[in-house]
């Protein structure tokens, strides 16, 4: 038992540092509900309160990354300062992707659904703003923010991936997007789509191992795409089950096809691929 409790002790010192899960989720729930009304408790009734709840949030963080300095190795203070300089741009992009998700969904009937009820809008909100905050160069909170939008949602998106404007994920749950994927604008994903790498050794870690997706692509449900050379090109559709680890020109059109033979016969699946010059089986 000595043994056993020194081990616990020991771990408690080792991470005395360590921001505290529940720490990192009420500042995300706290700057979610600023932005969004929606997620808010009560209303801010006038622009003063907003100023106060701004300094306040930006407070919060601040004491955060003072706190924990070596997540970032910078200035606490001025790491929040210029996350809450960054944060009126992730609004508006957010508000953006709000956007996409309403004129791609035929079920959405009003903004206000979206945002109340999407777990598409959820995930990609926590991404934006943990993507601001990666890309200040702080590590783990980041990570930290887009795990509880995983545990809610289902869907899994890494802080480092680079998502451009107009991103629309439908439905959503199993969609995973992976550290060094780069995703263009006017994308939609469907459900069960893994954007993910090949096996890679942890040597290259630090290596471009997730696929890049052009413009106005469309991916359905339960597609796998992998690997960092694989680009989607612009205008492609990808079918639902399907498996790329090599590119598609700009326009393809890829889906899966199962052909059934009769007999003792076996099932041959099958992939095709069109684009507006030929089609290939």
């Amino acid at each position: 038992m000595n043994s056993f409790v020194s081990k616990i002790h020991r771990a408690h010192q080792e991470c005395s540092d360590c921001p505290s899960p529940k720490v990192i989720q009420q500042f995300f729930e706290e700057v979610l509900g600023l932005l969004f009304p929606e997620y808010s408790v009560q209303k801010i009734k006038d622009e003063s309160e907003v100023e106060q709840k701004l300094a306040a949030s930006q407070f919060t963080l601040e004491v955060i990354l003072q706190r924990n300095t070596q997540l970032h190795g910078q200035n606490g203070k001025e790491l929040a300062a210029e996350f809450f300089n960054r944060l009126e741009k992730v609004y508006d992009w957010i508000h953006l992707d709000v956007d996409a998700m309403y004129s791609g969904d035929p079920a959405a009937k009003s903004r206000t659904e979206i945002l109340r009820s999407y777990p598409g809008f959820y995930s990609i909100a926590a991404y934006r703003i943990a993507h601001e905050l990666h890309m200040l160069g702080i590590k783990l909170i980041p990570r930290m923010i887009t795990e509880i939008a995983h545990s809610r949602t289902g869907i899994d998106i890494h802080p480092g991936a680079k998502i451009g404007k107009y991103f629309c994920i439908d439905h959503g749950t199993g969609v995973v997007i992976g550290e060094t994927t780069v995703i263009g604008e006017h994308v939609k994903i469907y459900q069960g789509v893994t954007l993910g790498a090949l096996s890679v050794a942890k040597a290259d870690a630090d290596s471009k191992r997730h696929p890049t997706i052009e413009d106005h692509v469309v991916i359905y449900a339960g597609a796998t795409i992998l690997g960092g050379e694989t680009v989607i090109g612009k205008g492609s559709t990808i079918g639902g089950n399907v498996w790329l680890t090599k590119s598609v020109a700009a326009g393809s059109k890829v889906y899966y096809q199962a052909q059934m033979y009769h007999a003792d016969s076996e099932v041959t699946d099958v992939y095709v691929f069109k684009n507006d010059s030929h089609e290939a089986i």
